[in-house]
């Protein structure tokens, strides 16, 4: 018995597999493009990476190029940054979706962070360098980067955090109160632990972001490449590896060692990622 197929019918199929191969094609294309981008990075960095970069300090005068001052530079602003930004950032977004009841100041709070989190980071650099350095006297250094940073990345670690709370079923908390729990025992048994993986998201975002920025600290971090404990860095221009990515490959014309340092970043960033999500995990079970 033949069976007759609507043309209409003909078409959406048509239309459905078109579609669908330039959804893969989109796919292929993204994934094709990164890893394009980080096997160049990688091919070109790799054979520049030797243990006298990673062990010393740039000498002008035994002509040798080292970079342990700027992965110390950059590990000191991660750990700054993120010590200061956390308890402001997830206490903003505990007080905005579970205490505060003036829903227009909430709604005023979230439209400045959503506004910060599109501000250039360069402008950033600039309140950082007018307001940390020249009027609360600070010297450019590793403390000023990493409070510019903060202010920086606070809006990004607020949104994520209440975004992970909101998605707490309502029930939990009413549950947590109803056995007789306080407010603030249920936020912290109840609520916190079932958002953990979005404060994690926005910590691995923060931490993407520090690693990353090189606008910001050119102004408020400096440009030094000698090597510093912490507390000396604090007050001392002190480049982070993407500021020293940028002397090198921009002042210095040292291509190499730029590549050198974009692999060594990349790496960096992959080892933060995995860690922050380890520590996840095991909050989780917790």
């Amino acid at each position: 018995m033949h069976t007759h197929v609507h043309p209409l019918s003909k078409r959406r199929r048509l239309y459905d597999i078109c579609m669908r191969g330039l959804l893969y094609l989109s796919g292929f294309f993204t994934c094709a493009l990164l890893v394009v981008i980080i096997g160049y990075i990688f091919y070109r960095g790799i054979p520049n990476i030797s243990w006298e970069l990673l062990s010393t300090q740039t000498s002008y005068i035994k002509d040798t190029i080292g970079i342990l001052p700027n992965i110390l530079n950059t590990l000191y602003l991660v750990v700054l940054s993120m010590v200061i930004v956390l308890p402001l950032g997830v206490g903003a977004a505990i007080y905005l979706t579970e205490y505060a009841t003036n829903r227009r100041l909430v709604d005023v709070i979230e439209f400045a962070t959503e506004t910060l989190t599109g501000i250039p980071s360069i402008i950033f650099g600039l309140v950082g360098l007018l307001f940390f350095i020249q009027m609360m006297g600070l010297k450019t250094g590793v403390l000023a980067g990493s409070l510019t940073l903060v202010v920086m990345i606070l809006p990004t670690i607020v949104r994520t955090t209440q975004e992970s709370l909101k998605t707490v079923p309502q029930s939990y908390r009413e549950g947590a109160l109803a056995l007789g729990a306080g407010k603030w025992h249920m936020v912290r048994t109840v609520v916190l632990p079932n958002a953990v993986d979005g404060i994690v998201t926005g910590c691995i975002l923060a931490v993407g972001r520090i690693v990353g920025e090189s606008a910001a600290l050119l102004y408020t971090a400096g440009f030094g490449l000698v090597l510093n404990d912490f507390f000396t860095s604090l007050q001392a221009s002190s480049a982070s590896l993407t500021v020293a990515l940028y002397v090198y490959a921009s002042n210095r014309g040292e291509t190499a060692v730029a590549f050198a340092i974009a692999t060594i970043l990349m790496g960096l960033t992959l080892l933060i990622n995995l860690c922050a999500n380890l520590v996840g995990r095991k909050l989780k079970k917790k």
